[in-house]
């Protein structure tokens, strides 16, 4: 029960009071990041997290001027690998080999049958496969956050192409998907602190085909 009565006291914390939270904590959200699944492996995309006030003052009025954004103890940008090449899913491929200290053949025909694939297609399809990646690393953060007691808030109202600018995305490769701020609730200013949290019923959300 401890999951889900972690996951109840979470909500999208619309105020934050700007008190730090320790490095420990974000060591432990940032690695749950890290261990999220992803397809093939690839984890194709990268975790920006901004602490300098002055960069958040320069996204908050290209995120609908979301107070959380300025107040919040640390921002995380989930920016995904504008297409897939075949140096990138070399890379990875290549770094599972180094760890696990040997190479497997079934391994090593399913990397080419993705160099055969994957860099051909078109890079728009390839981006939103990646950033849908992210997407599983960016909620596994969030349920990392709240067994850290750590408020977050994810955000998707922002302006993509103006924060790839402000944190020099292109030139990496990468472009922005989502946001997740993270930092301690302040209750009083926000109006969603202490209302019940809605959901569907698990008759209007789950079918079962037995």
């Amino acid at each position: 029960m401890e999951l889900l009565d972690k996951l109840n006291w979470r909500y999208a914390t619309k105020a934050m009071n700007g008190n730090k939270v320790s490095q420990n904590k974000i060591d432990t959200i940032l690695e749950a990041i890290s261990l999220a699944p992803t397809s093939s492996g690839l984890q194709p995309f990268e975790v920006f997290v901004v602490t300098n006030q002055e960069v958040k003052e320069q996204i908050k009025p290209i995120a609908w001027n979301q107070s959380v954004i300025t107040d919040c103890s640390h921002l995380l940008v989930f920016a995904a690998w504008d297409t897939y090449t075949a140096e990138r899913i070399n890379k990875m491929f290549d770094l599972t080999n180094e760890v696990r200290g040997f190479k497997n053949e079934g391994w090593e025909n399913y990397r080419q049958m993705l160099l055969d694939n994957y860099p051909q297609k078109d890079k728009e399809e390839n981006f939103n496969h990646a950033a849908k990646q992210a997407y599983i690393a960016f909620s596994q953060g969030i349920t990392a956050a709240a067994f850290e007691a750590v408020d977050s808030t994810p955000i998707e109202g922002f302006n993509p192409a103006a924060l790839d600018e402000i944190l020099g995305l292109k030139e990496k490769g990468l472009r922005s998907c989502v946001i997740l701020t993270l930092g301690y609730r302040d209750a009083d200013k926000d109006w969603l602190a202490n209302l019940k949290k809605v959901r569907k019923s698990r008759a209007d959300l789950v079918t079962e085909i037995d």
